[in-house]
């Protein structure tokens, strides 16, 4: 019986919880579904192929309930939101999905939603498109230095602690605005981090509405 496709992208969502992004080959992909290496390039093509299949799988339950009568900034933020935890479910999840400019369903309908949000709120056409591509850059950016705290996904993760204590090598007179923040720098609550950053956005795009 030949594999299907869907469950050449679920096994090697499997593997890369297990081994990484840079575990994922199609050799070890082909030992883990107990088949011969070629049979998946009946599927996938290439590395490149397959991560894409494996991007586009990632954002499946991203904005499936989008509630068309919310205010556009509630819009974004729930699906700003949801894509950040579907990158997070998955060990390297944002590293899997950027650069992937994959055009499928899943992408188009998180794209429709804000996009539509913000032409909604009275954006033009190119504020719609580049303040969405805005957020979804941010979204990306954010859980990949996330899960740079992961050791999942880190085999040597940052230390944050020996960081903060680095600081006292350096002279607070030379660096008086630094110290002053240190704590908010060290913040550990990546959740209001991220809404603070997305929120610093949607300001942003408020105002040239």
């Amino acid at each position: 019986m030949r594999i299907q496709k869907d469950q050449v992208v679920q096994a090697a969502l499997s593997l890369l919880d297990e081994a990484g992004i840079e575990g994922v080959t199609m050799r070890k992909l082909a030992q883990k579904l107990n088949i011969q290496a070629p049979s998946l390039y009946w599927h996938f093509a290439s590395k490149t192929a397959l991560l894409d299949g494996m991007a586009d799988a990632l954002i499946t339950p991203v904005a499936r309930a989008v509630k068309s009568r919310a205010r556009w900034e509630n819009v974004v933020t729930a699906v700003a939101s949801e894509l950040r935890g579907a990158l997070l479910s998955r060990r390297d999840g944002a590293r899997v999905f950027a650069g992937t400019y994959i055009v499928t369903e899943n992408v188009l309908r998180v794209s429709e939603a804000m996009m539509g949000a913000l032409r909604k709120a009275g954006a033009g056409e190119r504020t719609a498109a580049w303040g969405c591509f805005s957020i979804l850059h941010y979204v990306i950016g954010f859980t990949m230095e996330e899960q740079a705290l992961d050791p999942r996904s880190n085999p040597e993760p940052v230390d944050l602690s020996k960081r903060r204590a680095h600081f006292s090598t350096f002279s607070p007179a030379a660096y008086p605005n630094v110290y002053a923040v240190l704590d908010d720098i060290f913040e550990e609550d990546l959740d209001a981090r991220f809404l603070f950053g997305l929120n610093a956005l949607l300001a942003g795009l408020k105002a040239s509405l």
